[in-house]
């Protein structure tokens, strides 16, 4: 039947007219708009997830075409693990290690949790995206993996393609039969594991009545099947063994519920998936029943939608194994990424979004008010700021078996087209490349893949199963009300025969390395609360008692277990430091540039008038303000320190010292010109020159105390932030550098007031004006300097400075040179003794 099947769907459609030449065009016999993910690469892997739990089954009125069959009952944990199918292929194809110059593909549909929509979606995998006309279907797409939850259904379709099948989550014992399925493998423990760990788990409690309740699929029929033969072995024996109805029945719930009521098992057994199992949980909360210990299988024991307050009264205890819990890095990043906006016409990213937010993307048509009307939906919703099933990673066991298998497949076809002629357990198989794959070969690189992912070895026995290991799971009272699911112990069959079932009976577990032990008061020692080390202190033990303190240049990292050297920071060439040498540079240049232009015109009136040999001193001391910035820019050192602020000090003060003897010329030859003064014989060049020598000597005297009494030194500040290094140059007497600097302010206010006090003197071209604005700017950037300086951290701290320096440069040479610039060089007409001298 399957194969009729299968040639029906791919058979070429001919035309059956008498005398017509039958020429065969090969077309789609239907169309599968299934909601998936797709992304093309070199090999394809299909992904095939229940994603809805229900099928909506349309109108057959058989009058015209049926609708497409719908789906309802989003899961947003199933969407969890598609999307960590996609993360894993993500990862796999940005590995340059494992398959390298390959990319991996994939196409993921939604399997609606029935075996009608698994069909479909298995052969919409297969199918390609051509048509094409010819006798032979072609254009397949190269699909050479299916990884699903579905296994005996989609086994069994797929089986005359031989494509290997890797589940994820379905555990009947029948699927390692070789026989019936030998294409299959799975990354989850078969329930012949779990069946025994069960018995295990009835036999150390000394139970012996028991009950159970299954569900009417190959999961329940076989597990309890196996469980009864077991248990003869042992000595327990079944007080009953109901079945849930595929098809819901109210009656059929009753009757079971009330067998359990009236048994004296007080112990019940449950293999059953969380579909059909939350019916009958449903009405046995609502009748209030209790006093049962349920022992749960790894379907339902984590199911959220079982946590809230009012299942506790009557299932508050129950018992079971779960798939063991894994840790995938970097995947709860990728899940906050999915959007509306990025995938638009994806139908099950919209469902995500409705179940998690409330809304709705459709507006209702319906006026009735008692319908309760959803909300639209923005797509400005967080999935960050919201807690939901799909965002939850702390517990990932069926997700992480989805990651355990992409990643089992990606080793296998890396091993494969890796394989040397001749060597390795496949000796008559030829070695293949990426365009010769055929699916046998993929399926004993399969078979004997063996790798190691995140602390855990993956491999599979000659069934195709993988190494069992479950976690023993308890429903314990959270603060809330609510229930919780605690690991009291551990199921691993490595552990050897009647070794396997590990309980865990404390009242706190260990507290793992980068914790301490903190004591609970009122409560005896067994029982603590795990702190975390505070920054800076480690443990590299479990139940460490106190922590250890970190040496000065160490950091705790980021899980407390080890000290690492703290990150050095100062203001580098690689930073911000680059742009500011550019700028120092950019400045020093155009103050030799203005230096030239005044060279190059110096008999001319306007460089004549205005003092040439003070100016030529200005230029030349802006040149060196300039350059004294870039010394503030690198690793400190001892030199660097020092040179640093004497350098910076030093011009500036030379510069000032300048400017406030052309302000003293500019106000003294207005003096001379009254009657009978002969002022300027007092104050010539000499006399100039002397006065700027004795200011900057002053400041050379303050420098060379500093330097010999306590001079600026490198240092190490951990004050701002514990965990870096900042290095600096601690100016070491802080009177002596508030000193230096107070110095070139008070030369700076001298040249303000003698300036502003010249500033209407007569003559169109007024000296004293600029020198005002100029000063007037200089004290402005000094002047909001201090609280910067003050509050900046770190590096920013070296680089609030040298935007000081900067500022007050440009300032000084735009204010005062920009002026006589813009004659020299664009109005010479004005750049005479007539125009210049005015009244």
């Amino acid at each position: 039947m399957q194969l009729l099947l299968i040639l029906a769907l791919l058979s070429p459609v001919v035309d059956p007219t008498p005398g017509k030449t039958t020429e065969a065009a090969c077309t789609f016999q239907g169309n599968f708009e299934l909601p998936g993910f797709h992304a093309d690469g070199d090999i394809i892997i299909g992904g095939l997830f229940p994603i809805h739990t229900r099928l909506v089954v349309p109108e057959l009125n058989y009058t015209h075409k049926p609708a497409a069959l719908g789906c309802q009952g989003f899961s947003s944990r199933t969407f969890r693990q598609a999307q960590t199918m996609r993360f894993a292929i993500k990862e796999i194809n940005e590995n340059p290690s494992l398959l390298p110059n390959i990319t991996l593909g994939y196409k993921i549909y939604d399997l609606c949790d029935t075996h009608v929509a698994a069909v479909r979606a298995a052969f919409s995998v297969l199918n390609g995206i051509k048509e094409v006309s010819s006798m032979m279907c072609s254009g397949a797409s190269p699909v050479k993996v299916i990884i699903t939850s579905f296994s005996a259904i989609v086994s069994n379709t797929l089986e005359p393609f031989k494509i290997p099948l890797i589940s994820y989550a379905s555990t009947c014992a029948c699927l390692s039969n070789r026989n019936n399925y030998p294409h299959f493998f799975r990354t989850v423990p078969s329930d012949y594991y779990q069946v025994k760990a069960i018995v295990q788990l009835v036999k150390h409690f000394g139970w012996t009545w028991v009950g159970g309740v299954y569900e009417d699929t190959g999961y329940g029929i076989f597990a309890f099947e196996q469980l009864s033969k077991e248990f003869k072995k042992t000595g327990v024996c079944l007080a009953y063994c109901e079945m849930i109805p595929k098809v819901y029945s109210r009656k059929r719930i009753l009757e079971i519920l009330d067998i359990m009521k009236k048994s004296s098992a007080k112990v019940v057994i449950s293999f059953a998936n969380l579909g059909q199992l939350s019916t009958l949980l449903t009405d046995y909360v609502k009748q209030n029943i209790t006093g049962i210990q349920w022992i749960a299988s790894e379907a339902w024991i984590t199911a959220s939608v079982f946590s809230s307050r009012e299942f506790y009264p009557s299932l508050g205890g129950t018992i079971g194994f779960a798939i063991h819990r894994g840790e995938i890095p970097g995947l709860k990043d990728f899940l906050l990424q999915v959007h509306p906006s990025l995938y638009p016409d994806n139908a099950l990213v919209k469902d995500l979004w409705s179940t998690i937010f409330g809304c709705t993307f459709q507006p209702s048509n319906t006026t009735d008010q008692s319908v309760r009307q959803l909300p639209l939906c923005t797509g400005e919703e967080s999935l960050e700021e919201k807690y939901s099933e799909y965002t939850d990673v702390s517990s990932l066991r069926f997700s992480y078996n989805v990651y355990k298998a992409v990643y089992a497949f990606a080793h296998s076809l890396h091993n494969l087209l890796n394989c040397e002629p001749g060597k390795g357990p496949f000796d008559n198989f030829k070695c293949a490349d990426i365009s010769n794959i055929e699916p046998f070969q993929l399926q004993h690189y399969i078979q004997e893949v063996s790798f190691t992912m995140l602390g855990e070895q993956i491999n599979f026995d000659n069934n195709g199963d993988t190494p069992a290991s479950y976690d023993l799971i308890n429903w314990q009272r959270d603060t809330d009300g609510t229930i919780r699911f605690v690991t009291v112990g551990l199921y691993d069959v490595s552990k050897g025969v009647g070794k396997e079932l590990v309980p865990s009976s404390v009242c706190t577990e260990s507290c793992p390395p980068g914790t301490r032990k903190g004591v609970r008061r009122g409560e005896p020692l067994c029982c603590f609360d795990c702190l975390p080390c505070a920054d800076g202190e480690i443990s590299n033990q479990t139940d460490s008692i106190e922590c250890i303190q970190c040496p000065m240049d160490f950091w705790s990292n980021a899980q407390r277990t080890e000290c690492i050297p703290k990150e050095i920071e100062y203001l580098t060439y690689d930073e911000m430091g680059v742009t500011l040498t550019v700028i120092a540079l950019f400045g020093a240049c155009l103050t030799i540039g203005v230096l030239a232009v005044f060279l190059h015109y110096k008999n001319t009136p306007i460089v004549r008038v205005n003092n040439s040999e003070l100016s030529f001193f200005i230029l030349l001391s802006l040149a060196l303000c300039f350059l004294s910035s870039i010394a503030f820019i690198g690793e400190p050192a001892n030199w660097s320190c020092m040179f640093r602020h004497t350098v910076f000090s030093i011009t500036f003060s030379l510069c000032i010292s300048c400017i406030l003897g052309k302000t003293v010329v500019v106000l003294m030859v207005f003096k001379a010109t009254q009657p009978g003064s002969n002022i300027m014989k007092w104050f010539g060049p000499i006399q100039q020159r002397i006065m700027i020598s004795a200011c900057t000597a002053v400041q050379i005297i303050f420098c060379a105390i500093w330097l010999i009494v306590i001079p600026p030194f490198p240092s190490k500040n951990t004050k701002y932030q514990s965990s870096k290094i900042i290095l600096e140059c601690d100016v070491g007497s802080t009177l002596a550098f508030w000193c230096v600097l107070g110095y070139i302010g008070v030369l700076a206010c001298m040249c303000f007031v003698l300036a502003f006090l010249a500033r209407k003197l007569p003559g169109n071209f007024n000296e004293a004006k600029y020198i005002t604005f100029s000063m007037l700017i200089f004290c402005a950037v000094w002047i909001a300097f201090i609280p910067a300086y003050v509050s900046s951290p770190g590096k920013y701290t070296v680089a609030v400075e040298i935007f000081a320096i900067l500022s007050s440069s440009f300032g000084l040479l735009f204010c005062i040179f920009a002026p006589k610039c813009y004659i020299i060089l664009l109005k010479p007409e004005k750049n005479t003794k007539q125009n210049i001298m005015g009244k």
